[in-house]
């Protein structure tokens, strides 16, 4: 059962949600996506508000469960939050650049990628922590971006690419 401020009186089935879609409203246009176990917490609502994340609960909803895109939306800005805190401390300047959304990616290419550039992490993290620690990682490898460039025009214009010369050197040997 709920309030009248949306949020959970404790009397709603603790079973979770059955064919139920997100309680959100994204950017003002309710969330398609079925509902996750994840409630839509005061915690929750604290976050999105100190992060000026474009969510809120709709109204007509009859129950305050989330879908798993925006839980690890919103755990991807609470975590966005602390690192950049500590990057106050630090000293470091947070450029402009345009952010790749590492979250979009399966599982198994950000294990591939912790796993190839030997990232170190807890054990046990979830997508959202782990795609965060990548990003991290991905933030610190240097560019030289007119040597990178030079080669990818080169690369598309041989129609190869680095995988292929590889190929090509095992099964010459």
């Amino acid at each position: 059962m709920m309030n009248n401020n949306g949020f959970s009186t404790g009397e709603e089935d603790s079973r979770g949600p059955v064919d139920q879609i997100c309680c959100l409203l994204d950017d003002g246009e309710r969330c398609r996506k079925q509902a996750g176990n994840a409630s839509y917490s005061k915690r929750i609502q604290k976050t999105v508000t100190q992060r000026r994340l474009k969510l809120s609960i709709d109204s007509h909803a009859r129950h305050i469960y989330i879908c798993d895109f925006h839980k690890a939306r919103i755990q991807c800005a609470r975590t966005k939050r602390r690192r950049r805190d500590s990057e106050d401390d630090s000293n470091e300047t947070d450029t402009d650049l345009p952010e790749v959304d590492l979250y979009q990616l399966q599982v198994n290419t950000l294990r591939r990628y912790k796993r190839f550039y030997k990232v170190s992490t807890r054990p046990g993290i979830n997508k959202a922590q782990l795609s965060e620690t990548i990003m991290k990682h991905f933030k610190t490898i240097p560019i030289k971006e007119k040597e990178i460039l030079t080669y990818f025009i080169y690369m598309v214009k041989s129609n190869s690419n680095k995988l292929d010369q590889k190929n090509n050197a095992n099964a010459e040997a």
